[in-house]
């Protein structure tokens, strides 16, 4: 319940109670909350304290509201360890979900100067650009730019690499070493948002991955866009 002697500011009370029964199960994913007016009468606070705790939580991600429907209980954020380098198939069947993916382009191209740089290509370097949906489930859940030199990969076709594209190498015969990643905070741009079916200027994470073999040559630079409200990166620190 609310205490209104406490020091702790209401709207974060109001926060962690609506976070706690979220945790706990009496709010499933998809549950429509109190409205604003029904939660204040109940808590007898005002709708503005209501409004500021609602915001933090749908900026969290863990509420999502719909324009004329009201907010609703967001689905859990798909979670991806930065331990291990594993593919977008590899780490949805992990979790038990159906990993599926949606070919937007397919085409022979030369790389501008900085994918070059990224594959260790000279300057015109060639190689084939792939662009496409992940699903999980159905459910669009990062927009992919891969590049893939011609000099390990000769041949390259969109049906042999139409969901894992690690897995089509490791058939080759050939060893997958490391990657070089960064993830930082974004907003989508209008064609990501169109893809996702996410509004222009949602919060996203842009992912970018230089992929190595055993001997360490690069054999793909990919950069994602992954939706900020169904997924996120975690890894485990030790000292």
């Amino acid at each position: 319940m609310i205490d209104k002697s406490s020091p702790v500011p209401i709207y974060y009370q109001l926060e962690e109670l609506l976070r706690n029964k979220i945790d706990s199960g009496d709010l499933c994913e998809g549950d429509l909350i109190p409205s604003e007016r029904a939660l204040s009468e109940k808590y007898e606070i005002s709708r503005m304290t209501i409004r500021q705790a609602v915001t933090n939580l749908v900026n969290e991600g863990l509420l999502m509201r719909e324009k004329g429907k009201g907010t609703f209980v967001a689905k859990r954020k798909v979670e991806q360890p930065i331990i291990t380098l594993t593919g977008f198939s590899e780490d949805m069947r992990s979790r038990g979900m159906d990993p599926g993916t949606k070919l937007i382009q397919f085409e022979e191209t030369t790389f501008p100067p900085s994918v070059c740089k990224k594959l260790k290509l000279e300057t015109d370097g060639r190689g084939y650009q792939m662009k496409r949906i992940r699903l999980a489930d159905g459910l669009p859940m990062a927009y992919e730019v891969l590049s893939i030199p011609e000099t390990i990969f000769s041949e390259l076709s969109p049906e042999r690499i139409s969901n894992s594209f690690y897995e089509y190498v490791e058939s080759l015969g050939l060893v997958i070493g490391g990657a070089e990643q960064t993830i930082e905070p974004s907003i989508a741009k209008e064609e990501e948002s169109r893809l996702l079916g996410i509004d222009n200027g949602s919060p996203v994470l842009l992912m970018k991955r230089v992929s190595r073999l055993d001997n360490g040559v690069p054999f793909e630079f990919v950069k994602s866009v992954y939706r900020g409200d169904r997924y996120k990166f975690f890894t485990e620190m030790r000292r």
